[in-house]
């Protein structure tokens, strides 16, 4: 396996996520890489860093504006967390439930300009929409400014604290895959990332107009202890995968989205290979230590290749499971969409027996816990 396009993509940068960011959190994760950006690269900073700095009054009227009101925001419903590892149907499950309207969600929109998005939405929109592909690079799943999108993005374009920066920064990967944990951080890191956190989903509350937000974010699978001490009510939905289906299409996601991201030389197939072998456990070693603390009534676990199989099925069984109300109100939206995607093409990719054996090694326990032939 190599990167795809890695010399063609080098002059693309509408891609570049950190276009959204503002201009403090930028110029912060410039020093935090003691600004070493590969010359190849440097027309994507050029472009992030102008972008951002002509963004920065736009910002600051929307903060003067809605500050305030953001602050002031309950949630008075504990937010529905879709979690599980990257490419375990995350999006699929998120794109339905985000069909009842009785459910906010975060738009792509909002999870790249989150600092833009009460004000000059409408205004933007337009802009962003063009700049991005009609589908993702990965597969064949459409994007769209107005889609369901996770806010892991919003969290990056606001803060440091975001395992996606280490796609943009991959010199930095140690830093910033940290961040998918939240383990072994001092308290005042984790307090402002709770801070930057609730800022977002309060902001969202306020945009959703107080409706109870459906969030899907696979960073959150390692986070349930910290959020149930934000929101002690929340539900939990976890959607998992067979493993080694999860590993080659993390790999086909990496390879893809690496060359359109990075500011610094992707990391070799060797070192990105263990990456993608250490996050999957160190996340779910501490998920199944966590899970436990989730009240009786508010988790439940979905098997992904059933889901595909049974969609309707399992919406259902979801929303009866977790107490979600009105789901008769929603039924029809629910089938339409699911029928839409019947003719969705998966990518499939053989692996050699030589990761095969590291992957059954490694990950052992995720295929004991959830049922899969090693």
């Amino acid at each position: 396996m190599e990167y795809a396009k890695l010399k063609e993509n080098t002059l693309v940068v509408t891609q570049e996520p950190l276009a959204g960011a503002t201009l403090s959190n930028l110029l912060r994760l410039f020093v935090q890489n003691k600004f070493k950006i590969d010359f190849r690269y440097m027309p994507r900073a050029v472009y992030s860093l102008t972008l951002s700095s002509l963004l920065f009054p736009l910002r600051l009227i929307e903060h003067v504006k809605f500050e305030k009101a953001v602050e002031k925001t309950e949630i008075k419903h504990d937010p529905v967390f879709i979690i599980g590892h990257w490419r375990s149907g995350t999006t699929y499950l998120h794109n339905v439930l985000s069909l009842d309207e009785n459910l906010g969600y975060l738009t792509t929109f909002s999870a790249f300009v989150p600092s833009l998005c009460l004000e000059f939405e409408k205004f933007f929109k337009p802009f962003v929409s063009r700049s991005m592909p009609k589908k993702r690079p990965m597969d064949d799943v459409r994007i769209d400014a107005d889609l369901p999108q996770e806010e892991e993005y919003a969290i990056a374009a606001l803060s440091p604290f975001s395992i996606h920066h280490s796609t943009c920064f991959p010199r930095n990967t140690m830093r910033y895959n940290k961040f998918a944990f939240l383990k072994d951080m001092s308290k005042e890191t984790v307090e402002e990332w709770e801070k930057i956190y609730l800022h977002i989903l309060k902001k969202l509350t306020l945009k959703n107009n107080g409706r109870q937000l459906v969030l899907k974010n696979p960073s959150n699978t390692a986070r349930v202890k910290l959020l149930l001490e934000m929101f002690p009510d929340a539900k939990f939905i976890h959607i998992y995968r067979d493993p080694y289906s999860v590993y080659s299409s993390m790999m086909n996601f990496l390879t893809i989205v690496g060359p359109l991201y990075c500011l610094q030389k992707p990391p070799s197939m060797k070192d990105l290979e263990k990456q993608v072998l250490t996050i999957y456990k160190k996340m779910y070693m501490k998920y199944f230590e966590e899970k436990g603390y989730i009240p009786n009534g508010n988790l439940i676990e979905i098997k992904y290749e059933d889901f595909i199989q049974h969609p309707l099925q399992n919406i259902k069984k979801i929303y009866n499971d977790l107490s979600l109300k009105d789901y008769k109100k929603s039924e029809n939206a629910f089938m339409k969409y699911i029928d839409g995607q019947h003719n969705f093409y998966k990518n499939k990719h053989d692996l050699d027996e030589n990761i095969k054996r590291k992957i059954s090694s490694k990950w052992k326990f995720a295929f004991l816990e959830f049922g899969y032939e090693i």
